[in-house]
């Protein structure tokens, strides 16, 4: 899990901007929201321009230097804040990977190029390189001794991606979470349904969105999510030319879907072709939907978020729909508001005691809430 995450001189972040998910109070309800003493389900409230959309680059920067899945390096242009005095944008995580506290604190010049690292694992410091001092490596994992830390002629890697395709490490606890650390990160999803439809990280989908879904014969399935989502219809596959296309079924007369699908219908199919992934238990381990709700009635938001909670995966999701701001569906320390220097839950953005029965919605359009 994700367990912390900071970000200085990155966009929109010009100081430091902090989530801290460990900060868990003692609710005696909605407990699923909430795995390992950890925050597992997070939405996130801001006005326009705080940098909600930023705040997921910046978490899923670390898919660029570690792993080969989606970039999205469009998204990256502008990556130094323009304000800051540095020259460098500088991120910190800290995760429970194993059941062991992963720490990963790196700078960046741009988005690919790497100035400094440091890991460790638990109090094990095990990995780091200052490139503005020296381009050799300090590797601290067993059975990485014969490595040439010598990284002068490779300025854009990652000392951790190096260990990881060079080294055959040892087999013990230190290494396994290492490499788990690895598989964690390669399974950490991002997309958003306005605008481009963009997403970083998981693996890059061939074809289109109905295609994937023929494809994994899940029509069926899909025409039922549909019809829950209030979308009533009747699905069919036609064969046109040797290729397969998705259609609306009107008693025996077919309309092939983009032709008539409207935008929320749309944004549905671009969410359920992800949920595909998402539902199968180990396919991704933290999510981030930026606007998941853009193009939804507040009833759909809501089922939404009801079938992400029962994929069990850690989500983070954007949205201004204050109808959904209720403790029916997560809790005040999963409910989020930040802007451009602060994020905090709703349980530590007031000093009254907030209880289930409380109106979340009514106290935060009312002002109730603050950023301390």
């Amino acid at each position: 899990m994700l367990t912390k995450f900071r970000v200085s001189n990155f966009k929109s972040f010009q100081e430091n901007f902090e989530i801290d998910f460990t900060k868990v109070n003692k609710y005696d309800f909605n407990q699923e929201c909430i795995r390992d003493n950890c925050i597992n389900n997070a939405i996130v409230y801001g006005k326009n321009g705080v940098g909600k959309s930023n705040l997921g680059f910046a978490i899923f920067d670390i898919i660029e230097h570690l792993t080969d899945k989606k970039k999205g390096e469009w998204n990256y242009s502008n990556y130094i804040n323009a304000y800051s005095e540095s020259a460098c944008a500088e991120f910190y995580y800290e995760f429970i990977i194993n059941g062991q506290k992963v720490t990963y604190t790196y700078r960046k010049s741009n988005h690919k190029t790497i100035i400094y690292e440091a890991f460790w694992i638990d109090d094990a410091f095990l990995a780091t390189i200052d490139r503005e001092k020296s381009n050799t490596a300090v590797i601290n994992f067993e059975g990485a001794a014969t490595l040439n830390t010598d990284l002068e002629h490779n300025q854009e890697i990652s000392v951790l991606k190096y260990i990881r395709n060079n080294a055959v490490l040892k087999d013990n606890v230190i290494n396994t979470t290492f490499k788990k650390f690895f598989v964690f990160v390669e399974k950490m999803l991002f997309f958003r349904t306005l605008r481009d439809s963009s997403y970083i990280g998981l693996d890059t989908k061939e074809g289109g969105i109905t295609e994937d879904i023929i494809k994994r014969n899940n029509v069926r399935d899909f025409e039922t999510f549909l019809n829950r989502a209030g979308v009533e219809c009747k699905l069919e596959v036609l064969n046109i030319l040797g290729k397969k296309m998705l259609v609306f079924d009107f008693k025996g007369k077919k309309i092939p879907f983009w032709d008539i699908a409207s935008t929320g219908t749309e944004s549905l199919a671009l969410f359920y072709v992800w949920f595909q992934d998402i539902r199968e238990k180990g396919k991704v381990s933290f999510l981030f939907i930026d606007e998941f709700d853009a193009f939804y009635h507040f009833e759909l938001s809501k089922l939404i978020v009801e079938e992400l909670k029962k994929a069990g995966v850690q989500f983070v999701l954007t949205t201004h729909n204050t109808s959904i701001m209720t403790n029916d569906l997560l809790r005040p320390d999963c409910y989020f508001i930040m802007n451009k220097e602060r994020m905090v839950s709703l349980a530590n953005a007031t000093d009254k005691e907030l209880r289930e029965a409380h109106n979340l919605e009514k106290i935060y359009k009312s002002n109730g809430f603050g950023l301390k």
